[in-house]
């Protein structure tokens, strides 16, 4: 019998071990069970999770295939980092540091995760974040603040080495040219794989704009 789901997850991220897959199940039934209790998202998108969000989230993976350090922003229901902590699991070097201020969020996904080893829930504001986060790879973002706010979020780490993979919808132009404004920075446009409509914006080396004569 074919599994359609393991089909469509393995078309966005490459192969998966069978007990990785089943997680990623286990993930998203939790998630149904939570999510009326404390709003995880709108009950209009229940019966799109995993193609909408589950699938959507897993395919940064594919992105980034060597990063071993990641930090999610503003992780709410666990999209994509909860997601991404589930398919790394069985990568013992790896570390997934989830940051999410809304405290029933963050208690769910210290619930779904437990016993991923790979995760860290950071229940606090992004700014106060910093420390705990350290050095990282890799930073995402999803429908969490407009371009500009993010790369001030993201400023310690994007401009010393480290990656971004936003997700982003179909008015993200307007969104990086409001960013050139005040900074320069490298920027790849990967269109989405589940959602026709959506990009990933892939930003690094970000260095704040130098002033006109200068």
């Amino acid at each position: 019998m074919i599994d359609t789901k393991l089909q469509q997850l393995e078309a966005v991220t490459g192969p998966v071990s069978r007990e990785t897959y089943d997680a990623l199940l286990q993930f998203e039934t939790t998630f149904l069970k939570w999510a009326p209790r404390i709003n995880l998202t709108s009950a209009s998108q229940l019966p799109k999770l995993w193609d909408r969000h589950i699938l959507d989230s897993a395919q940064l993976l594919r992105l980034a295939p060597e990063a071993k350090r990641w930090a999610d922003f503003g992780s709410g229901g666990g999209f994509p980092g909860a997601v991404l902590a589930v398919l790394m699991r069985d990568r013992p070097d790896s570390r997934v540091r989830l940051v999410e201020s809304n405290r029933k969020k963050a208690a769910f996904l210290q619930s779904v995760l437990l016993g991923t080893g790979n995760v860290e829930i950071l229940p606090c504001r992004i700014e106060d974040a910093v420390g705990a986060i350290g050095e990282t790879d890799i930073i995402t973002a999803r429908a969490l603040a407009p371009l500009p706010r993010l790369l001030h979020l993201s400023e310690l780490w994007l401009t010393t080495g480290s990656r971004a993979l936003f997700m982003k919808g179909r008015e993200f132009g307007a969104e990086v040219e409001e960013s050139r404004d005040r900074w320069d920075f490298d920027l790849i446009e990967h269109q989405s794989r589940t959602n026709p409509d959506g990009v990933v914006l892939e930003i690094s080396r970000l260095r704040p704009k130098r002033p006109s004569g200068h």
